[in-house]
């Protein structure tokens, strides 16, 4: 199906061309970022004091991302894990935070399901031509809910910045297939946009325990369309619809024994997201205002022996409305910005009877309310920050803060530092649960307070070499109360919530603070025109009352060599990404340990029993491609290339070495 659909995506492209240049924009205004502010016209990100990463389109093809989760273990701070094959449910936690404190969105828009609490990497294809800007630290101020950690923002461009037609097409190990069809075009005031990408693979066998032959495969759709119009020189509209559909395979799981071939098993989960807005600019640009309203609608349908066994809609509805003043006096500029968000969530749980589910449906509304100002003095100093408070129907109001700032000391160093708070709400599985019967029921806790957490950051970033070398480190330091963690019951655990009935859980607040605490490191250095390296280090220490958090290495590392030899035409990638050991549970609370067979899998000791001590991996990654003409290229990459055995996550199994080969066609 997905090779139907794309096919067709490809051949609509193909008969609605038009000759276009050969130039291409990569579609990145260099150092500015949208994200960093809710003002319109974004800010220059040497310009702010908190920690700032961009992924460029150049980064993104240069190692032919196919999945944007991959890309991000070469963030610093980020820390990324994967249930097994591709498809698989794949988290991202930021400087040691959970997976739900870390906001994605994605050309602007909210992208978590607001029934998971959480956005799913595992069905997030990558464009051709997008970039990624990433905040770290809180951003609740700026964003509301979610943001403890930072912000991801996916950001694909306008046909302005990246005219013409792309199409691409790749086949290589486990039966994989993958391609995706682009055609941008600008007519008159109309900027449209429409892509289509898809990947599929017949997986490998993802089994842990004994007789294992079941390949985990998966299907990966998506679907876009972007628009603009410009009515006036003051005046523009946009609009954007995106769609995705996930189909993965699954395998049943003994907990601490690994996985069981399970015939029959498998998720589908598919999301709209749309979007839609008006930006007016007066007084020569002076005075700024954007209105808009986006929306997301999620459904997620698991199986088991091909009969639907689960299931959950989530559907978000949010209006906003963002306006900035700058006044310019000498070396000074001041920037007033205003915004509201009114934002509506609506969920249920959709699993059939036999799940013992609650389906009520319901709601909750949130109206959040920004303040922010920000200085710049000249090209050598600036401050900043902001205050919001957010007014909701079914938790308490909150007010989260920001602030930053940055100071050149000459045209060598930059010192920078940041501070602030953030917020995250419980989400519909852990207020009201998701079974109350079956084999491991989970019941919910309608008492739940949100989460909330401060942290402060300062760093450093150096330029030299005529500006062919730049090198930067940042300490952070943050602390998280309320954390909302699953309660299997037990010795020596809080009292804030009544244990839950034996063989069940439920969600609790813990009664301490966890706290995180680090160094990241990058840089970045062209030796010459044709040579670039790059890489950074993360040194971690989370803890929750006192121990070492799970699937958080507390050494993790990337680095990237990048030749482009024959006069540019070709390119040559290695990636290198080393995650440390790490731990993760045994589920020793609902099942009896793991067998002593795992390979390299140890159980953990002393105060950490009851977990497992997952090994250290290094994997290795090498791109190549080759610009026939000016039209076609032809590429390959090897991925896993000395076919390391590891987990990610204990008892999903990992893939080994995989090759593709491709070709790509601009128009």
């Amino acid at each position: 199906m997905a090779t139907k659909h794309f096919l067709g995506a490809a051949a609509a492209a193909l008969l609605i061309s038009y000759p276009a240049s050969a130039a291409e924009a990569d579609g990145d205004v260099e150092g500015v970022i949208v994200t960093g502010t809710r003002a319109s016209q974004g800010v220059d990100a040497n310009k702010l004091g908190s920690s700032v990463t961009l992924i460029t389109v150049q980064d993104m093809q240069d190692r032919q991302v196919r999945l944007v989760s991959d890309v991000l273990r070469d963030v610093p701070g980020f820390a990324v894990s994967r249930t097994g094959a591709v498809g698989g449910l794949t988290a991202v936690r930021v400087r040691g935070t959970e997976g739900n404190h870390v906001l994605t969105l994605i050309d602007g828009i909210e992208a978590a399901d607001p029934f998971q609490g959480e956005y799913d990497y595992g069905q997030f294809l990558s464009d051709d031509v997008a970039r990624i800007e990433i905040l770290r630290g809180p951003q609740s101020a700026l964003y509301g809910s979610d943001a403890i950690a930072g912000v991801v923002n996916y950001i694909t461009p306008s046909a302005a910045d990246a005219p013409g037609g792309r199409l691409r097409v790749e086949a290589g190990s486990h039966g994989a297939f993958g391609g995706a069809g682009r055609y941008a075009v600008v007519l008159g005031p109309l900027d449209l946009v429409l892509n289509a990408d898809v990947q599929t693979t017949d997986g490998y066998v993802t089994q842990t325990l004994p007789g294992g032959r079941r390949k985990v495969g998966s299907e990966l759709e998506g679907f876009s369309a972007k628009a603009g119009y410009q009515v006036s020189d003051a005046l523009k509209l946009r609009g954007l619809v995106r769609y995705s559909n996930t189909h993965a395979e699954t395998n049943g799981s003994s907990f601490g024994r690994g996985q069981v071939d399970s015939f029959g098993s498998y998720s589908d989960a598919t999301s709209l997201l749309y979007f839609a807005g008006a930006d007016l600019n007066l007084l020569d640009d002076a005075w700024t205002h954007s209105l808009s309203f986006q929306g997301l609608d999620a459904e997620r349908n698991g199986y088991s022996a091909n009969r639907r066994s689960s299931g959950s809609e989530g559907v978000r509805k949010k209006a906003s409305y963002a306006t900035t003043y700058q006044l310019e006096t000498g070396d000074l500029v001041h920037r007033l910005t205003g915004a509201v968000d009114w934002e509506k969530e609506t969920y249920q749980n959709t699993s059939p009877p036999s799940a013992g589910a609650d389906t009520t449906r319901r709601s909750i509304e949130n109206t959040g309310l920004v303040a922010q100002y920000d200085l710049e003095i000249g090209d050598n100093a600036g401050l900043g920050g902001a205050v919001r408070h957010d007014a909701n129907d079914f938790f308490a109001d909150a007010t989260t803060w920001k602030a930053h700032g940055f100071w050149r000391l000459n045209d060598m160093i930059r010192l920078r530092a940041a501070a602030g708070s953030g917020i995250k709400n419980p989400s519909q599985t852990e207020l009201f649960g998701f079974n109350a019967s079956g084999p491991f029921p989970f019941r919910g806790n309608p008492d739940l307070k949100p989460e909330k957490s401060e942290s402060w950051e300062v760093g450093v970033d150096l330029a030299f070499l005529d500006g062919r070398a730049r090198l930067g480190a940042t300490y952070f330091d943050a602390r998280l109360k309320d954390e909302i963690f699953t309660y299997f019951g037990g010795p020596g655990l809080p009292s804030a919530c009544a244990a839950p009935p034996p063989g069940t859980s439920t969600a609790c607040n813990r009664e301490f603070k966890s706290k995180q605490h680090g160094v990241e490191v990058f840089g970045e250095v062209a030796v010459t025109d044709s040579l670039s390296l790059s890489g950074s280090y993360t040194d971690l220490t989370a803890k929750e009352n006192g121990l070492e958090e799970i699937r958080r290495a507390p050494h993790i590392g990337s680095a990237n060599v990048t030749w482009r030899p024959l006069a540019g035409r070709a390119t040559v990638n290695l990636n290198v990404r080393y995650n440390g050991r790490q731990l993760d549970s045994n589920f020793s609370g609902i099942a009896a340990p793991f067998p002593a067979s795992l390979p390299d899998v140890k159980p953990a000791t002393g105060a950490n029993a009851g977990r497992v001590v997952l090994p250290s991996f290094t994997l290795v990654n090498f791109a190549a491609s080759y610009d026939i003409d000016d039209h076609v290229e032809i590429y390959g990459r090897v991925e896993n290339l000395l076919s390391e055995d590891y987990y990610e996550v204990f008892a999903f199994p990992t893939d080994g070495r995989a090759a593709y080969v491709g070709a790509r066609v601009k128009f």
